[in-house]
């Protein structure tokens, strides 16, 4: 049962993914002991992850979103390939289970014959397909995603935490070297792993460790987000929405739909439609009152388009398997 309390846990962490279990439990108004035994037991069941992500623009990638309409009896069959690839992310089934909508990782000028750009269109299970960059996201540092499912932080509580608005990425951005790969890894795997532990894997000191980390934080290499289930928070709609808004009008609208607590992800694309955001609710009535009224208040937007997901299948850094966030296997 995730109760009120796990619910502001999860927004606690939102705000700082690796804040101590001591500062947790103190902005909560419990002890280090509960906030650690709630924490793990949220982990454990597969809600939530903390995982740390490496820049796909440190080895020069870019992220493109594919919509893909298939043949209805190999859906299935090519999501699930796809969703095992490692230049996959935020992969789902949409559209009445006839559309993949997926990031693909790949260089800019995907000239090469293995790229999965240049393999995709030959599928016999694809019958039409858009790709389109990514060309910005709307966020900032410490920007929280989807937050829903409510809970809130005060500003007090906030700068507890952080101690302050967390700085924008210095840059450039620090490509890893072969050494960074035992502490990257274990950060993909948990984004908690301390300091101690991440020592014991790579053979450095402490100190080395925290100095390390710093460097790739600051310079943008390397963040952390959090991985959630909102079905199992309540909220079963999820949507993808494909906006079209005027040149003029896109770094304001995207940045205010951004800030909307319904939306986990919005970027501008190029393509008709210039503006993706991703728009979790609670069900159907829930989803009609989000167009409605706060999309509705939104300037700028001159059409729209709605592609609702059917199956969940990969996050930023996680597979959906029964119903749990699991870690992908290597490769």
């Amino acid at each position: 049962m995730i109760d009120a309390l796990d619910m502001q846990i999860l927004r606690t962490l939102q705000c700082a993914p690796r804040a101590p279990f001591r500062l947790i439990g103190e902005v909560n108004g419990v002890s280090e002991q509960t906030a650690a035994r709630r924490y793990h037991a949220l982990r454990r069941s597969g809600v939530m992850r903390v995982v740390g992500l490496v820049d796909p623009a440190v080895h020069g990638e870019a992220q493109w979103v594919a919509r893909i309409r298939c043949r209805p009896d190999r859906v299935g069959p090519l999501a699930d390939a796809l969703t095992r690839r490692p230049d996959i992310a935020y992969a789902s089934i949409a559209s009445g289970g006839s559309e993949i909508i997926c990031v693909i990782r790949s260089p800019l000028a995907a000239e090469r014959e293995d790229m999965l750009l240049q393999q995709l269109p030959r599928s016999a299970a694809v019958l039409d397909m858009s790709i389109d960059l990514l060309i910005h996201p709307f966020d900032s540092p410490g920007a929280a995603g989807w937050t829903g499912y409510g809970g809130h932080l005060t500003p007090e509580q906030e700068q507890v935490l952080t101690g302050g608005p967390s700085p924008a990425p210095a840059g450039p951005l620090l490509p890893p070297t072969a050494q960074d790969v035992p502490l990257l890894d274990a950060l993909a795997e948990d984004g908690r792993v301390s300091h101690t532990q991440l020592a014991g894997l790579t053979g450095w000191s402490k100190g080395r460790v925290a100095r390390r980390l710093e460097a790739l934080e600051s310079s943008g290499t390397l963040s952390y987000d959090i991985d959630l289930l909102p079905e199992r928070l309540g909220y079963h709609l999820n949507a993808t929405l494909w906006l079209r808004v005027a040149p003029a009008h896109l770094e304001r609208t995207g940045q205010e739909i951004a800030r909307h607590e319904e939306v986990a992800f919005a970027g501008a694309t190029s393509g008709d439609h210039n503006v993706l955001a991703i728009v979790t609710c609670r069900d159907a009535e829930a989803f009609y009152r989000y167009l409605t009224t706060r999309l509705a208040a939104v300037p700028g937007v001159d059409a729209y388009g709605v592609s609702i997901r059917v199956r969940r299948l990969k996050q930023a850094a996680s597979l959906i398997a029964h119903g749990r966030l699991v870690h992908p296997a290597p490769g």
